[in-house]
């Protein structure tokens, strides 16, 4: 015995979206096959948004592989800034500093202000917020010298003290 032969036509009718019942060719076509081949051609051109072209860093080498820094930067950030911040504890390995120090660009001193600098670029390509340097220098400390009119305005309106 059939289970199809013991539903009757209208439940059929009404629970399957075929042609004929009430969907006409096209419309279903359009709504169940055309997605279904073309969802993997388009899968393939994911990947036309060009990905970030990083400029190689001043330093022979990075603290930790580039696997594990694209990974895991920000909570080696996150716990640098505990230490330092909570513990007093100020060390170099993983400071916010350093980064900026190794893999500011030579074209704009900066690690932001456009999409080829390092930072930016890696932040813009992966859709993630980058707010570090609402507070933080985005320029080695070299440059930040030459901007430091500027600096200790900052400085003043975000402490509410006078830079000294």
């Amino acid at each position: 015995m059939s289970f199809a032969r013991d539903i009757p036509k209208k439940a059929i009718h009404y629970s399957l979206p075929l042609p004929g019942g009430g969907l006409g060719w096209g419309l279903w076509l359009l709504l169940v096959v055309v997605p279904a081949v073309a969802s993997p051609v388009l899968a393939a051109d994911a990947g036309r948004v060009p990905k970030p072209a990083i400029e190689a860093g001043r330093g022979e080498k990075c603290v930790e592989s580039t696997e594990f820094m694209r990974k895991n930067h920000m909570e080696l950030l996150k716990h640098q800034r505990d230490e330092t911040m909570h513990k007093g504890i100020r060390t170099t390995k993983y400071s916010l500093n350093g980064c900026i120090e190794c893999h500011a660009s030579r074209k704009n001193d900066s690690v932001v202000g456009s999409q080829q600098n390092f930072c930016q670029s890696c932040h813009s390509y992966a859709a993630v917020k980058l707010d570090c340097f609402e507070c933080h220098a985005s320029k080695p400390k070299a440059s930040a010298a030459r901007a430091a009119p500027r600096q200790a305005g900052d400085a003043q309106r975000v402490t509410g003290q006078a830079a000294k």
